[in-house]
């Protein structure tokens, strides 16, 4: 509308519903817990393979590159430090969940966060 709020249009409502029966799509109710897991927690996986690769020394470069490069919020600390924070093992799990939903892909967990997970470390405890 004229104050910029967002519309639902029922035409392409109505698309995206019968595509998503024609191509198998079984749709579902996203939380907002999932949407945040499934951008971070990627994220964080990612962040994982760029230290076992030695692109990034330390998980300090992560954060730093994520909190002023890119406007992470500083209140979580990067996203390696914030993986910390809720822990490794619950970061892994979820890894797991997301792979079995949509597939190895792109849910592909990194061998040091499996790593670290099942010792109960962190990223900054290793």
């Amino acid at each position: 509308d004229e104050k910029r709020n967002a519309t639902p249009d029922p035409m392409i409502e109505e698309l995206i519903i019968n595509h998503s029966k024609e191509v198998g799509i079984a749709r579902r109710t996203i939380t907002d817990q999932e949407i945040i897991e499934r951008a971070i927690y990627s994220m964080i996986n990612e962040g994982a393979k760029i230290l076992e690769e030695g692109i990034a020394a330390r998980p300090l470069d992560i954060d730093v590159v994520w909190l002023y490069g890119y406007g992470f919020p500083v209140y979580l600390g990067g996203p390696m430090f914030y993986a910390d924070t809720i822990g490794l093992g619950k970061v892994y799990d979820a890894v797991l969940k997301y792979r079995d939903l949509v597939g190895a892909e792109y849910w592909t967990p990194a061998p040091l966060l499996e790593k670290l997970a099942k010792e109960g470390k962190g990223f900054y405890s290793k």
